[in-house]
This record gives C-alpha cells, structure tokens and sequence, in this order.
C-alpha cells in the first residue's frame, strides 16, 4: 500500500534521513518512533505531499489508496459553531447535498448522460465510505469513546483532548487504506487516553501513529518502524517485545566491543612492537607482519562502531536548585477560585512542602493549566510564594515561555548563560547537536522546544518549579531522563501530567481536581484509582517490576557486569510474556 525505497533527504543545516526503507500493508498498525527533532513529522509530510519536497529515492503509494490524518496541533478551522455528529459526518452529509444538487440538475438538463456519470461518481464514492450507515457509525464509534453525550455538543464547547478524539473518528469513519496520526495521544487525559486505544484497537485499515506515550505503545501495534541516526529499522510485532530484542542486542553489542578493546589494546601494542623490529632489521617480511596486523586493526575498529539504534543517548537532565528551604513553605493557596463560562475551581485551598513532588491531575478542562499559571504570575491575593523562594515554569504552550524568533543561543543567552561554550555543554547534555545552538526556536520540534524549556529550568536554580505536561512531545529516552531528574531534584515540583508512569515513578502525591474541589491522594490510592478506572488489573504493577530490572541492567552495563545483565534480561523476557 506504501513504500519507500532507499530515500535521502536533508534540509540546509541537517541530514535527516540516508537511504531509508519501509513498506506497510494490510492489517498493520504502525507504531512511528524516534528521538525528538529526529525527522518523523517530516516524513509524513513527505508522504502527505511529496511533490512539495525534493529528495532522493522514491515514495511509492499503491493508486486509488485514501491517507487519512490527525494532525499533531488539530485546528477548528470555522468550524466552532458546528454540532459534534455534523463535523464527524460533515464528509457524508456534503456527499449527500452532492447527489441532491445532481438530481435538481436532471429535472431541467437537456442533456443528462454527463450529469448521469457524475451522480454514479459521486454515489459510488458515498457507498465506499459506508454512507448508508454513516448516522449508526457515528453513533457506535462515539459510543466506544465514551463519547456520546457529546453528539449534539457545539465544537467550541469540548475540550482539547475531547476535539481530538472527535477528528480521529471523522478521519476513521471515511474508511481511509491508510490512516497517519501525528501524536494524537498528547494532552489526553487518563480517560480519553483508554478511548483512544479503544478507537486505534477497532480500526480495521492501515496505521501509522507518531507517538511516545508507553501505554500506547504497549496496547495497540503490531509494527515498529524505529528513526534514529538517518536510519530507519522495521520489527514486527509488540513495542516491549522490541525493546527487549533491542536491550539484549545492546547486551551482546557492548559485550564484544570490550572484547575487542582488548583485542585492539593487544594489536596496538604489537603493531608498535613489529613496526620497531621492521625499522631495525629493514626486512621486508617484518613491514609484510605490520600491514596485515594494521589491516586487522582496522576490521576491529570498524566492528566496533555501534549500530545506529543502539547509539542513542538518554540526556543527561538535572535541575540545579540551592538548599531546600526546610522552614518556609514554598507554596500555599487559599480560597482560590477561577471561572470562565462556568465555575472550575471554587475556594480551594493546598500547600506544597520545600521537597514535595506533587502531580496535579483531573480531567481536560478542570481549570489546572489557569491554576498553574496563575501561580506562576502570583498576582492574586489567594495566592502565597514563600520568601527566597525563585520559581520557573514550563508552559505547555511552549510561545508563552520561549520567543520563536530567537535562536536556541539567543534563548540561553537571556537564560543567564555567559558564553558558547556553557551553551555548547548544557545543549550537548540535553540532545541538540553543537550546530543547532544558531537554529531558529520556530523551526524545532514539539519535543525539542519541551526539551529547551527544561534545559532552561535547569540553569534558573528555581527551588519551586511548576511543569505544565512536561513529558508531552518528549521520547522516551527524555521521558526517563526526567524522571531520573525529578528524583534526584532538591526543591519542590507542582507538575500536571497525565502521564501515569512518570507521577507513579517520581511523585511524592496527587491533588485531584473534582467538582471543582481538589483534594490530596496518596501514590498507592491514585495507583488503585487507575487500576480500577482506566487499566488493566495488574499493568502498573507489571510495568513497575519492569522499570526496576531494566534500571538495574543499566547500572550493570555500566559496570561491564556482563552475566549480570544476561541474567536479568532473562528475568525481563519472562516478565513481558506475562504482559
């Protein structure tokens, strides 16, 4: 249904992909991954429109095929005053005044063999889609949602998660061959996060879903494709058990490159050895010995190098802050209410202690993002910041925190850095290559613009930060590197998430908001709460048993504690087929 074959591109500052492959067929549900900034939007765009792009090699998409797509930023377009059920089945119901305008035409046509053709086109093309029965699709698809007491809603009464959950079923309902999402999972919350695996999971055509949300990945493909490095890698099958091939292989991989260290370290010192005895003797065998030992070494050497889906380096993320502050309490909110059409949060009242981790969590729209900036701007009187207390914040709406005009240099510079080569270190260490400190912030990705932000947070020594979905957009590998930062992290964090793994992972507690009230749970009461609305009985116990036996390989890889490491990727093997 789509191929690419052996296709190069580059933009003027970057080599984004060298003689990449892949095809998918029928029956695939493509899960597309990779760090951030690493090209996987643009990919799509390419198969989108690959007229609009000059690169080598060829896009090859088998005729007549339909791509649907869910954009990674889905816009209203005018259509806010527009019900719920006619968006969803605005295609059916233009098809529909279609026919009737043809048929108007007939009564008073002279000639009606062309206008004959158009109405079979156009008839032909509603029944491909299942017109028919548009109305009961619409209805089944809402109802697995959990979405139908929104079918007779406005569009500009949902709520972010909401609206993109109503885009994906009007892309699914029109029956495309192939249907491409750009991270259709960000700002879900936990509820609309299960329906959206609910909608993926019954999709009965091809997928190719850009996405970094672990359960995602973990629930709904039977396909990887991996970007990294300009290359691409293919594996059939579930996300974890991928991951497992991939940690083994690292395993193996890192095994035989200590190995051949010592093999080189061996060679080095014999090459010298043989080529003092040439020099010495002048004889013609001995320079023979050194050519032949030099041409193995240089085998070894080439051997040595990593493949490109085992070299990718997890950032190295830390949040610098002073001592905590142990006797003044960083935050405290008193009688705060905050209301727009309607009342979100009604005089509720939390303090935050100087090392307190606390996620806040509740549903799209509950008013969590206002809260978070209002404290933030601590403009009102319901609102206390504690005395040395320096805070920083990450927005979710990366322009309200970072000037797309600027260069990341540009943005640093304002940050408090001195020089290029603080720069130069502090991006190495969060994942940019030495030349994007010039690029331009309008040009970065969604994750490299959250990766700036808290590259930012990082350097403002805050001891009180307050992070707005700071995992959205992110990888994987910087999802973990925050969570590692956040542990060791001295001060305090009121972060909103609905990223499960990292509040179970690093949070001290929740607040919750409900009825416009918030409330304090514990880690296990939350955990208990996800087990019984939202997931599998045992998953999160599972992943958690995960999390640990992968950490504790990491730390015996470091070490070069090779028997170790097997050992546990063995104890990990049979947790994943438990999953």
């Amino acid at each position: 249904m789509l191929k690419i074959n052996e296709m190069s591109y580059s933009f003027p500052q970057k080599d984004l992909y060298k003689k990449i492959s892949f095809e998918l067929s029928y029956g695939q549900h493509c899960a597309f991954i990779g760090s951030s900034g690493i090209g996987k939007s643009t990919l799509i765009d390419m198969i989108m429109d690959p007229e609009e792009y000059m690169y080598d090699g060829t896009i090859e998409i088998e005729p007549g095929c339909r791509i649907g797509y869910v954009s990674q930023f889905p816009r209203l377009d005018g259509a806010e005053d527009t019900r719920v059920f006619e968006y969803i089945g605005r295609e059916f119901i233009s098809l529909q005044n279609e026919i009737q305008a043809i048929c108007l035409r007939m009564e008073t046509a002279s000639e009606v063999d062309s206008l004959l053709e158009e109405y079979q086109n156009t008839l032909d093309t509603y029944h491909a889609i299942g017109g028919d029965d548009f109305e009961s699709m619409i209805d089944r698809k809402l109802n697995l949602a959990g979405l139908m007491d929104l079918k007779d809603k406005l569009i500009s009464e949902l709520s972010g998660g909401e609206f993109k959950l109503v885009q994906v079923i009007m892309e699914m309902l029109v029956k495309p061959d192939i249907l491409i999402m750009d991270e259709p999972d960000v700002f879900l919350d936990y509820r609309n996060l299960n329906s959206l695996k609910d909608l993926i999971n019954s999709h009965k055509g091809i997928l190719l879903v850009v996405t970094h949300n672990r359960y995602l990945l973990s629930h709904c493909f039977n396909k990887i494709l991996h970007l990294e490095n300009m290359d691409i890698q293919e594996f059939n099958g579930r996300y974890i058990d991928y991951n497992l091939e991939m940690l083994q292989a690292k395993i193996e991989m890192q095994e035989l490159a200590i190995m051949d260290d010592e093999e080189i370290e061996r060679n080095d010192l014999l090459i010298e050895k043989l080529r003092f005895l040439a020099n010495q003797n002048a004889e013609a065998s001995k320079g023979r010995s050194v050519n032949a030992k030099v041409k193995i070494q240089e085998r070894l050497k080439a051997r040595r190098v990593k493949a490109p889906f085992l070299a990718i380096r997890q950032p190295d993320m830390n949040f610098n802050s002073d001592t905590p502050l142990e006797d003044i309490v960083p935050l405290r909110v008193k009688d705060y209410s905050v209301a727009f059409d309607d009342v979100l949060l009604e005089n509720v009242s939390f303090e935050i202690g100087s090392t307190d981790k606390v996620a806040l969590i509740g549903a799209n729209g509950t008013g969590k993002t206002t809260l978070l900036k209002d404290i933030y701007e601590n403009s009102k009187e319901s609102i206390e910041i504690g005395d040395g207390i320096k805070v920083s914040y990450l927005s979710q709406l990366q322009g309200e925190m970072l000037d797309g005009s600027n260069s990341i240099a540009d943005e640093l510079f304002h940050a408090g850095l001195k020089s290029y080569d603080e720069i130069r270190m502090l991006v190495s260490r969060y994942g940019f290559d030495e030349e994007a400190i010039d690029q331009k912030i309008d040009a970065l990705s969604g994750g490299e613009k959250n990766m700036l932000q808290l590259a930012k947070a990082s350097v403002s020594d805050a001891n009180l930060l307050l992070l707005d979905e700071p995992t959205s957009h992110l990888d994987t590998y910087s999802q973990v590197a925050l969570e590692y930062a956040i542990e060791d992290y001295k001060g305090s964090i009121l972060m909103i998430s609905h990223d499960y793994h990292t509040i179970v992972n690093c949070m001290d507690y929740v607040l919750i908001i409900e009825d416009r009230a918030i409330r304090r749970m514990s880690i296990r009461k939350f955990r208990k709460m996800i087990y019984d609305k939202h997931f599998d009985k045992d998953y999160l116990e599972i992943e958690q048993k995960k999390k640990s036996i992968e950490r504790q390989i990491e730390l015996a890889l470091k070490e070069k504690n090779f028997e170790d490491a097997k050992v546990m990727s063995e104890q990990l093997e049979v947790l994943i087929k438990s999953m």
